[in-house]
């Protein structure tokens, strides 16, 4: 989940904590750039590519009669959905969607339906708030693990954060917080496992299964790999720096080739509390690794965390969210000073058994997670797990292991073993793209010099590399990029896509801070112009790029890459915004998640924009992929301000991009998944309604800016509901394969 770039009230996921001297790229500009910013319509021209229970809304496209049964399939065979800002859920005509699974929706045997009015409690057994990344894991039925099943399956379902003030009855109580409000939210966060099986051919919850489980933000759950026991993870509730508490902010999603579920942390550091006088308690190595991670001290001894949890009590419970030195104690065993080293991993979740420990996986990196996409598995060969840091100027990584694999461990009894067979050792890497369209992956530890050498922070092992790979990243000299957010594999090819949704750091000319001028993997600077007057500058749009692995090995320094879709509104000049030739049907803006459905291979593009909300709500596109060098070299040309050359894939057509769904009101689209058959497409809705600075109380229900899926007849309180973010399951009307 990412801040749309004009919603101020969500700017703790509009990290902006790179500041170091890295070049953007390579001596990409070769004219000297000015100080002026390009208002759209004033670009100049770009030199053309080389080489060529619930029923939602389905009134998408220009044809309202019932799909025939299509005597053969073909994909993108719908009409595309029209852009919309109505309170609905709309797909297209022949499709059906429906309501499977929504916030407080009880998971456990005798857990009361939700009401919805805030005074709802026990969320450890109910589904948690804000679904985003999901997994489809079938399972057969003796309950054990089965694949292929498509009548019985669990989905692993992450929940990012709280949609406040709606989760409290008359909203939420300023600091200091209430205990009770406080633990409500606490356990809102997340991952939810949940049983779902076909009844009358239709999925509905197994609400007493025994699979159900919630992993909460104050779930206790262990370290593994190279931050496991390090100094740097000692806290008062782990002296021996072996655990942790809790999962928060949780976006993307990964699935293992032996079946258990990757849940990773993004925008955790907002919610940790550091006191303005903590730097003077600190020396300059630890001031400079917290300051990189965007945990900066508060302006005033008044202030809080994101929220206020730290302020509910003086239990330990409540004392975990303040980071700061409190203790006497010179390793940090008396406080959690170093409770947010034990966040920002990749933490793996075994859906198959509610009693099996959780652990996260530290030689991933910590950073802003979103999702983690594995290379194809080859027997003999390591496995790849491919990732993005969502912040401006962030990096893009790779993990490959050093074990290679072995066919029989997709089938293993022990699927947490097999994780540390997988997880726990291994090299990461970091991304520097060319401008000639090639780049290299660039080890980060101790064996390379330059990280072992970086003047401005001294690593001590490799647990401290596992824990501040922006650092390495930044020692390195890693290509910053404009948010990378989801990453996939394409299913044959192997191609990896990574969504970059947005970065408002980018501009022409003179930059200071943390502002970058344009470079071939992150070429445009325009502003865009949203609603009547409304400017937005930088690269508001973003786009998707993808990476061809040398010689398709999973352990290649080397790759090449082009950008598949440049994102934008149909209306806006083709030299500098609209490159990808975007029309009605196709246009889009902010993508965030990314996902393959294996039986199709189409590639699903989700929205979380903040650009483009004023003609359309976020969305969600399926379109079908070419491969890396399908297009050309691309020059954009900035006049007196120089020109950047980029790689552009080949153009979308009416038949390899369409819109598939629009969201209701306020929310983003996030997280997919399908049956093995690919008839039953998932999908969350995130955040509808979302409260904004002029929303200040719950008491007035006109004043919701969505009240979906109320309104649409799922749960409690009909028309006048408070939102509630839901996974929806579509099928295909005539039985056929979504996206057919």
């Amino acid at each position: 989940m990412n801040k749309p770039v004009d919603l101020p009230q969500r700017d703790f996921n509009d990290e902006d904590s790179n500041t170091s001297s890295n070049p953007s790229f390579e001596s990409v500009l070769n004219a000297r750039l000015s100080r002026r910013n390009l208002l759209r319509g004033s670009v100049g021209t770009a030199a053309t590519a080389l080489l060529g229970g619930l029923s939602l809304a389905a009134c998408g496209g220009d044809d309202d009669t019932p799909a025939a049964t299509a005597p053969a399939e073909a994909l993108l065979g719908f009409n595309a959905v029209a852009k919309s800002l109505e309170d609905k859920f709309t797909v297209p005509t022949g499709y059906t969607a429906s309501v499977l699974l929504a916030v407080g929706d009880p998971l456990a045997a005798g857990v009361a339906a939700y009401k919805n009015d805030g005074t709802d409690t026990g969320y450890d057994r109910r589904s948690g708030d804000n679904h985003d990344g999901m997994e489809y894991f079938g399972l057969s039925a003796a309950g054990t693990p089965d694949p292929t099943n498509n009548d019985r399956a669990l989905l692993g379902i992450n929940h990012e954060y709280v949609n406040l003030p709606f989760l409290h009855a008359n909203g939420t109580t300023a600091n200091p917080r209430p205990a009770a409000e406080a633990d409500i939210e606490v356990d809102c966060h997340g991952v939810s496992i949940v049983e779902i099986a076909k009844t009358a051919g239709k999925f509905g919850v197994v609400q007493s299964s025994a699979f159900n489980r919630r992993i909460t933000a104050a779930t206790e759950i262990e370290l593994s790999g190279p931050v496991r026991g390090h100094a740097l993870a000692v806290t008062k509730f782990s002296t021996t720096g072996t655990r942790t508490r809790g999962t928060v902010n949780n976006c993307g999603t990964g699935k293992t080739p032996w079946g258990t579920l990757l849940t990773g942390e993004e925008n955790w550091v907002g919610y940790y509390f550091r006191a303005a006088g903590d730097p003077a308690l600190r020396g300059a190595k630890g001031n400079t690794a917290l300051v990189r991670y965007g945990s900066n001290a508060t302006a005033t001894a008044a202030a809080a965390s994101r929220y206020g949890w730290e302020t509910a009590g003086a239990a330990d419970k409540y004392a975990r969210w303040n980071t700061s030195v409190t203790g006497v104690s010179i390793d940090g065993s008396d406080d959690y000073r170093h409770e947010v080293n034990t966040q920002g991993y990749v933490t793996e979740i075994d859906p198959y058994n509610a009693s099996s420990v959780v652990k996260k996986r530290t030689a991933l990196g910590r950073m802003a997670h979103e999702s983690a996409a594995f290379s194809k598995p080859v027997v003999g060969k390591p496995l790849a797990v491919y990732m993005g840091d969502d912040a401006r100027n962030e990096y893009i990584y790779k993990f490959v292991s050093t074990q290679t694999w072995v066919a029989a461990d997709a089938s293993a009894a022990d699927r947490v073993a097999t994780g540390d067979k997988y997880l726990d050792a291994g090299k990461l890497y970091v991304a520097k793209f060319n401008a000639d369209g090639t780049g290299q992956w660039i080890e980060l530890s101790l064996t390379n010099p330059t990280v072992a050498g970086y003047a401005n922070y001294a690593f001590a092992d490799a647990g401290d590399v596992a824990m501040h790979p922006r650092i390495a990243g930044d020692a390195v000299g890693a290509t910053k990029m404009d948010r990378p957010e989801w990453c996939g594999v394409h299913p044959n090819t192997g191609e990896v896509y990574f969504t970059l949704t947005n970065n408002s750091n980018r501009r022409l000319g003179t930059v200071t801070g943390s502002q970058l001028n344009p470079d071939a993997a992150n070429p445009r600077v325009y502003t865009d112009i949203r609603g009547a007057a409304t400017a937005q500058s930088g690269n508001p749009n973003g786009h998707i790029i993808r990476v061809k692995e040398a010689a398709g090995e999973p352990g290649a320094t080397a790759f090449s890459w082009d950008i598949f879709l440049f994102g934008a509104e149909t209306g806006a000049p083709s030299g500098i915004i609209n490159l990808s030739g975007l029309s009605a049907d196709q246009d889009f803006s902010s993508p965030d998640g990314l996902v393959f459905t294996p039986s199709t291979g189409l590639c699903w593009v989700q929205t979380d924009d903040g650009a483009y909300t004023d003609v359309s709500n976020c969305m969600m596109l399926a379109a079908v992929p070419g491969t890396v060098g399908d297009g050309g070299a691309l020059t954009l040309d900035y006049g007196a301000n120089g020109t950047v050359t980029t790689r552009m894939g080949k153009k979308p057509t009416a038949a390899t991009l369409k819109r598939f769904l629009v969201g209701p009101a306020f929310q983003e689209i996030t997280g997919l998944c399908e049956s093995p058959d690919g008839k039953v497409l998932f999908v969350n809705v995130q955040h509808p309604g979302e409260e904004d600075s002029n929303f200040a109380s719950v008491a007035d229900p006109s004043k919701f800016r969505s009240h979906w899926p109320g309104n649409a007849g799922y749960g409690a309180g009909g028309a006048t509901a408070r939102p509630r973010a839901a996974t929806v399951m579509v099928v295909k009307d005539n039985g056929g394969r979504v996206g057919s």
